[in-house]
């Protein structure tokens, strides 16, 4: 596990691309038959991946970082599978999730396993874990029962749908909120214009990016933007100082999922196009 330190916007506006990248930039999530996580001191959300191809991942716990003596005995988990098909395992149930299927489990939870059905085509379990303060229920999730929200347009090249899985409306949580974004074809800016939301920091997670394509993510303080190139399955902590948005080369697909203190989606402070600089 890898611990990210909380940075300030006055700090992060001196950063140059590689500072930028060591401090907000998670790469290499998927690594066959390893579990990757990333501790990110913004609001104590943990980031990570999880690819079993001929091996089962069980979900350890560092004692000395987490100082539990399971993973969620204080934590909640979102669990977004951009793989093959594949299981997931804990002591009460197994569930089955498919290509951008969603699973969250809750405060309590143990014996979490990941395995993949295929070994030729594994499993590449995308997984948010934010501190909770009681218990809810795990419940999972396919892509086709998420209630699918249309935004943007041709004319802007911001044409998506919005997939919303844990959410107030949704499935249940203690904070967590997690979703994910399909960009049509031909279109590429996600969030444009982009906002920040002081209540709450966000994780980006791109892919279905291909091998000769790339998505600039934008970042930093309305006056003070930066940009950090990003590559297929890789993931970016989003301060709540910062802007938060992308353009790819080509049409792409991203996982967002928010902590804080609320889970009101449309809770934001939207930025003019005309005071980013």
């Amino acid at each position: 596990m890898q611990i990210r330190d909380a940075v300030s916007a006055k700090n992060a506006k001196n950063f140059d691309t590689g500072e930028l990248r060591e401090n907000f930039l998670i790469e290499n999530l998927f690594v066959k038959n390893k579990l990757n996580l990333t501790y990110s001191f913004y609001d104590r959300v943990v980031v990570g991946g999880a690819s079993p191809a001929d091996k089962i991942i069980a979900l350890e716990v560092d004692e000395k970082i987490m100082g539990t003596k399971n993973f969620l005995d204080r934590r909640e988990m979102g669990i977004i599978n951009v793989g093959g098909p594949g299981t997931v395992v804990t002591d009460s149930g197994e569930y089955e999730l498919g290509l951008k299927d969603c699973l969250y489990l809750g405060l309590g939870t143990t014996g979490v396993k990941f395995k993949s059905s295929v070994e030729s085509d594994p499993a590449k379990f995308y997984i948010i874990s934010t501190p909770a303060h009681t218990s809810y229920p795990a419940v999972r999730q396919s892509i086709n029962e998420a209630v699918p929200t249309d935004l943007g347009s041709d004319e802007n090249s911001n044409k998506r749908t919005i997939y919303k899985y844990i959410h107030p409306e949704g499935i249940k949580s203690c904070q967590l909120v997690m979703g994910l974004t399909i960009m049509a074809t031909n279109n590429v800016w996600n969030t444009m214009p982009p906002h920040t939301h002081q209540r709450r920091m966000e994780v980006y997670f791109y892919f279905n990016v291909s091998s000769d394509d790339l998505v600039f993510h934008y970042m930093g303080e309305p006056g003070e933007t930066r940009h950090v190139v990003m590559r297929n399955e890789e993931a970016i902590l989003s301060p709540s100082w910062s802007v938060h948005s992308g353009v790819g080369t080509k049409n792409y697909t991203f996982i967002w999922a928010m902590a804080g203190e609320n889970q009101i989606f449309s809770d934001m402070d939207g930025i003019k196009i005309s005071d980013i600089k």
